[in-house]
């Protein structure tokens, strides 16, 4: 039975711009966010450029007026829900996969934010994927969540286009103003009790292969810039972070690169011609 209360909304994300946009637009819709459920960060994202930003947002800029729950594992997960008493749980960024026994504590549902058209590019890393396979759009889906990755029923769904020089700092906002627009069809669709549509077959890709780490000028030059932007969506790889160059007996990791000349920039020879390095940092 869907409660004509005000919904108790649990948010869950990494991300503090996104809980706290979350925590507004519940609160536009008239129900009420009761916890802010996140995770430490874990060691294997401590490269992750935005990492440590995140990890201290969460406390500094994260949404106000509501708990902060970091739980402990995987098992502390539906104890600590069920002392919320949640009718939804609404996630987006949250690395551990729901155990059946925290999904089945809202009373409602428990709504993922995917920033993918699913079921294309399910999985920890989906605009780091479109970027690497050249894809000029990306998404938002809202899903019904299950005991797998992203294949739960589609509740509400919209394009988003990725630009050439698209950046975390860029593309977020975007997915900000669609997540505005999907969220209230997400209610909506709940409160009549529908569940969403079933997706299709669809792909999953995990973190990049270490072999993607490594930069071969050998390739064109554009597919040597997309393998830099695409990294630059990337957590980690299965091991290593890229993408990586070598010269002249020193590794680099190479943060931006421009197609067109840029004054000051490094040339690297590419099978096609030249790709200017911008930015790099050093790797020990």
């Amino acid at each position: 039975m869907i409660p004509d209360a005000p919904w108790r909304v649990v948010v869950v994300s990494q991300i503090p711009r996104v809980a706290s946009a979350y925590v507004e637009l519940v609160r536009a819709l008239g129900h009420e966010p009761v916890a802010h459920v996140a995770t430490r960060m874990p060691p294997q994202a401590a490269e992750f450029p935005q990492a440590r930003e995140w990890a201290a947002g969460l406390v500094v800029d994260g949404p106000r007026g509501l708990d902060l729950v970091y739980p402990a594992d995987k098992d502390r997960i539906a104890p600590i829900l069920r002392s919320y008493e949640p009718d939804v749980l609404l996630c987006t960024a949250f690395p551990w996969r729901m155990p059946a026994d925290a999904l089945a504590v809202p009373s409602i549902a428990c709504v993922n934010g995917h920033p993918s058209l699913l079921p294309r590019y399910r999985g920890p890393m989906p605009m780091a994927w479109a970027i690497r396979n050249g894809e000029t759009e990306i998404g938002m889906t809202y899903h019904l969540m299950d005991e797998q990755f992203d294949t739960g029923n589609i509740l509400a769904q919209s394009a988003v286009p990725l630009a050439d020089d698209e950046t975390n700092e860029s593309l977020w906002p975007k997915l900000g103003e669609v997540a505005a627009e999907l969220i209230p069809i997400v209610f909506e669709r709940l409160a009549r009790g529908e569940r969403g549509d079933p997706q299709g077959e669809g792909d999953y890709q995990s973190l990049f292969d270490d072999d993607y780490a490594f930069v071969d000028a050998g390739q064109s030059a554009a597919d040597v810039h997309r393998q830099v932007r695409a990294w630059r969506f990337a957590f980690i790889g299965k091991n290593l972070r890229g993408p990586l160059l070598e010269r002249d007996g020193e590794t680099i990791r190479l943060l931006s690169t421009s197609l067109t000349e840029v004054d000051g920039a490094e040339r690297l020879e590419c099978a096609d011609g030249p790709l200017w390095i911008v930015e790099t940092e050093p790797v020990e």
